[in-house]
């Protein structure tokens, strides 16, 4: 179940950003100074890959593959970074956010699990 991390490192000309994690994934909570939610990422294991779903206020959504950095032969990791990666199952995230909820308070969980729901249809 996900448990918030309470010593989250804030960097001072960024946004606060709150930290909710278990051994199957991570919700990164971004507020403005207002304390308004300004997004969030909801990075998850879907297969041998881990992924991420991002939303922001001001610019909706993307969905990422994380690059771990991983797998190059006689070199040092590399810093993991995203990928575009437009497969998106809605309901397989639905489903595991739900299982992994925790101790995340109401209006949160509505928000994010809102914000899943309504991710685009994919064509």
């Amino acid at each position: 179940m996900l448990t918030e991390t309470h010593r989250v490192k804030q960097f001072g000309d960024e946004q606060t950003r709150r930290w909710f994690s278990d051994k199957n994934c991570d919700l990164i909570v971004w507020y403005k100074p207002d304390k308004n939610i300004l997004g969030f990422q909801l990075c998850y294991k879907s297969g041998t890959h881990e992924k991420a779903l991002t939303w922001l206020k001001d610019k909706g959504y993307s969905h990422d593959r994380i690059d771990d950095g991983e797998g190059k032969i006689l070199t040092y990791k590399m810093t993991p970074i995203l990928v575009p990666d437009g497969t998106f199952d809605k309901e397989q995230i639905l489903a595991i956010f739900k299982k992994e909820i925790g101790e995340i308070d109401p209006e949160l969980k509505n928000l994010v699990y809102q914000k899943i729901s309504e991710y685009p249809k994919q064509e």
